[in-house]
């Protein structure tokens, strides 16, 4: 079988990553979910339900890209804490995306509407830092 020329094999190594990473946030996203719209739906406000689901399922996501997405590339300490400071930043950055959307009045009557946006827009931030956490690649 003829060898890839080098840039194929990079954009084949990258599309596979992203596509593991696909179907493990996908598993983590699904929990996210139900965790969140049971605690929108019974317990607590949006911004307080989605800073909950975030937390419980940070470290799941880290074990899922550690054996299944990612190759480990610094000391696992290191890399969970940067993984854990980059979910931190996801945490901001999406409560503070539903904090806002859930001002207009059609997404706070579609919760799970608004979740799908605010999930959909991290997912390129989650995927490149966390790679870098990994492997010390943006690309």
């Amino acid at each position: 079988m003829p060898r890839r020329p080098h840039y194929q094999s990079r954009w084949h190594e990258l599309a596979s990553k992203k596509a593991r990473f696909l179907m493990t946030s996908g598993l983590v996203t699904a929990l996210d979910y139900a965790c969140y719209l049971l605690l929108v739906a019974y317990i607590f406000s949006p911004v307080v339900s989605n800073i909950v689901s975030y937390t419980v399922i940070m470290v799941l996501n880290f074990v899922l890209q550690r054996y299944f997405v990612f190759e480990l590339d610094r000391p696992i300490k290191r890399t969970f804490v940067l993984a854990m400071m980059i979910s931190t930043g996801g945490l901001i950055l999406s409560t503070a995306m539903i904090y806002v959307l859930d001002q207009y009045p059609y997404l706070s009557e579609r919760q799970f509407l608004l979740k799908a946006i605010v999930t959909g827009s991290l997912f390129f931030y989650n995927f490149y830092l966390k790679r870098y956490a990994f492997e010390r690649k943006f690309v």
